[in-house]
């Protein structure tokens, strides 16, 4: 047995070693738990912010004398707030949860909450418990997908909605006190004490800026008008430059971007070093969240709102603009066009291009895949024609109707889901500038635009030709996209191009982009209680009531649908304005994103897509469609029910190549259910069922 001088000489050596620091984890929650900020920290102890962040985050520790000041402070904080008890301080605030397992997803009042340390995770953002299984169904529900690490420069997730009584709602159910009274201080609070961000979705890409969306509230408090009022197009409409907020903002030497302050502003510094200063505002007030993307969410609680955004901040990407803008954003986040290389002669490290990115330049179109108003087209006079690469608006010819098919009593529409996002998954479009040839040979493995005569092909009436948007056989020689042509070829006729611009690099440049949407988009279904596992009775039985489980998380899935299509149309954004004169230049130009041919490409593959089912679908059942719009296809059924006519095998599972139920891209879902008299009267009257077939009412004018 150790004597008592052994005993005591060890513990006096124990007593002579460094002093010893509680975790970062720790360190963070008890300088929280005191309610003083990180910068406040900072000046106690004589250091700067990012040195307090890296203790925080076990990224560099503290040397004497400042290891034992700090260690004396953190044990003072550890006695007044101990774990896992609530402090009374005003450090941010959680709102009270029914249950510990489930997600805030209420209203209450900053001064109704529980006053606790703030959530550690802004990816705890599940909906509430899922709707119990059908009594059918024997198979264990789906796992949901795992919550994404917490970066702990951003303990408080990507974004905030601030009310008018200065409390700010994060993801996660956080609440925090934001002080500021006008722009330029919540500009300051956001970027120094709220906690606010999002990491890189590239390695080599930036951090997304925080986003503060406001209320209208919040916005008067600010000294922003409720309205913005105008009389030209909503998204062009901004604060004049003389109105008092827009001063405050220069004068305290912040800049606002070219498009000013308008429903969705930035407001911005030069970086500091990797540091940007950077922060997003969206003023709901304004028409930041447009209805068709975002329905039911501007009239949400700020809480649903900020749950809301924070789901498809954390699954997508934090919101910029429009679905639109945060779809094309989505595809430079995951693809930046830079990555730190270095210089041979001087050894310095210097951006240069990453591969598979379409780089920091923009680049001219060939004239075929330009607008009739680029300068391309009118500098050159170009008068060769146009790709035509649009979704099917197509509706067949009445008289092609079988008097079996007249006397089924139901049309039943189908929606691919996603159909462009499925078509953009593994797509091989060119990197560089086109090259010119002439007569060429075609190969189906390079992108580009091809002018062929495809006229002389025979076509099913009762099928719409895949060769034109409007199912019309072609007339002549026209500008095809490879993925056109490929599939001429892949029906049996031969394709002999006249002329093409093709690309010699080339890449699957929307991978990523699709790979990220395509688990945004499950997951988010998934939560809604629509999984991969169900059969194809409980799967429809699952999308008629999904809306209705959680409608903060269907919002998210709209606005994930609207991320796609936008982010492809956004590939060809036209000139807006009435002054805008053909041969102009206009800002969309200067984007190296603005890809016609890009575009082409993925739509291309979607009307293929949709055609090569439809032929399938006649092979497997002898059915053809009434009308296609897009994504959406009405067949004549002898039930209300897609089971009713979709082809299954002899063991119960479906014909693979057919239209299929599922709840992932490509696969389908049941779009709405008529009577078959309903659709052969707009059939007569030139009207596609396929509009109309989710609420039933039909409108005169198709161009709405």
């Amino acid at each position: 047995m150790a004597s008592e001088e052994e005993l005591f000489a060890s513990v006096d050596a124990l007593l002579e070693e460094e002093p010893q620091l509680p975790p970062p984890a720790e360190r963070a929650r008890l300088r929280e738990a005191a309610g003083i900020t990180q910068a406040r920290l900072a000046v106690a102890l004589k250091t700067s912010t990012q040195t307090v962040k890296n203790y925080e985050n076990g990224r560099s520790e503290p040397k004497s004398p400042r290891l034992e000041a700090y260690q004396r402070l953190l044990k003072g904080w550890a006695a007044k707030y101990p774990a896992h008890t609530s402090s009374a301080a005003p450090a941010p605030v959680v709102a009270p949860q029914p249950e510990v397992a489930e997600t805030f997803t209420g209203s209450a009042a900053p001064e109704q909450a529980e006053v606790a340390a703030p959530v550690q995770a802004p990816a705890a953002l599940a909906a509430p418990a899922r709707p119990a299984r059908s009594a059918m169904s024997r198979r264990p529900a789906a796992k949901k997908a795992a919550a994404p690490a917490v970066d702990p420069r951003f303990p408080h997730g990507p974004l905030a909605v601030l009310d008018g009584d200065s409390s700010a709602y994060g993801a996660g159910g956080i609440v925090l006190n934001c002080p500021a009274t006008t722009i330029p201080e919540l500009v300051e609070w956001t970027l120094r004490e709220s906690g606010l961000g999002a990491p890189k979705l590239n390695r080599y890409g930036k951090d997304s800026d925080p986003l503060i969306v406001l209320t209208a509230a919040a916005a008067v408090k600010l000294g922003l008008p409720e309205r913005l009022e105008g009389h030209e197009q909503r998204r062009s409409l901004r604060l004049p430059e003389d109105h008092p907020v827009v001063k405050q903002v220069t004068k305290a030497k912040w800049q606002l971007t070219q498009r000013g302050f308008g429903p969705w502003a930035r407001i911005y510094r030069k970086a500091q070093g990797r540091d940007r200063q950077c922060v997003q505002l969206a003023v709901l007030s304004w028409d930041a969240l447009d209805e068709r993307s975002w329905p039911g969410v501007a009239e949400m609680e700020p809480a649903d709102i900020a749950r809301v955004l924070g789901v498809y901040a954390t699954r997508v990407i934090t919101p910029r603009g429009s679905t639109a803008v945060s779809g094309l954003e989505l595809m430079t986040a995951l693809r930046p066009p830079t990555k730190a290389v270095r210089d041979e002669e001087t050894g310095n490290w210097v951006p240069g291009h990453s591969a598979g990115s379409l780089g920091t330049e923009p680049m001219d179109p060939a004239p075929p895949e330009a607008t009739p108003e680029h300068p391309v087209v009118v500098n050159s006079g170009w008068k060769g024609g146009f790709l035509n690469e649009e979704a099917y608006q197509w509706v067949r010819d009445v008289d092609t109707l079988s008097d079996e098919e007249c006397t089924l009593p139901y049309a039943v529409g189908l929606d691919l889901n996603t159909a462009f996002l499925a078509a953009a998954a593994r797509l091989v479009v060119g990197l560089s500038a086109p090259d010119h040839f002439h007569t060429p040979t075609f190969n189906l493995k390079i992108p580009g635009s091809w002018l062929a005569d495809l006229s002389h092909i025979e076509l099913d009436p009762r099928l719409p030709s895949p060769f034109t948007p409007d199912g019309s056989r072609p007339t002549g020689p026209a500008w095809y996209q490879t993925h056109t042509l490929a599939y001429a070829q892949e029906l049996g006729h031969n394709v002999h191009p006249i002329e093409a611009y093709l690309r010699r690099e080339t890449g699957a440049y929307l991978d990523p982009w699709h790979d990220r949407l395509k688990n945004a988009y499950v997951d988010t279904l998934a939560d809604l209680g629509v999984t991969k596992d169900l059969t194809d009775v409980e799967f429809l039985a699952a999308m008629e009531q999904h809306k209705q489980n959680d409608p903060a998380l269907a919002a998210v899935l709209a606005a994930i649908k609207a991320t796609v299509k936008g982010g492809v149309g956004k590939l060809r954004e036209r000139p807006q304005g009435k002054s805008y004169k053909e041969g102009e230049t206009w800002p969309a130009l200067a984007r190296p994103t603005w890809r016609p041919d890009i575009r082409a490409a993925v739509i291309s593959k979607a009307r293929v897509n949709m055609h090569r089912k439809l032929n399938n679908m006649v092979k497997m059942t002898g059915l053809y469609p009434l009308a296609v719009l897009s994504d959406c296809v009405v067949y004549p059924s002898p039930g209300e029910s897609p089971l009713d006519f979709l082809p299954y095998a002899a063991s119960g599972k479906p014909q693979p190549g057919a239209f299929r139920l599922g709840p992932t891209p490509g696969l389908a879902k049941l779009e709405g259910v008529q009577t078959m008299l309903w659709a052969v009267d707009l059939m007569e009257q030139g009207l596609n069922p396929a509009r109309h077939i989710k609420g039933g009412d039909a409108v005169m004018d198709e161009g709405e």
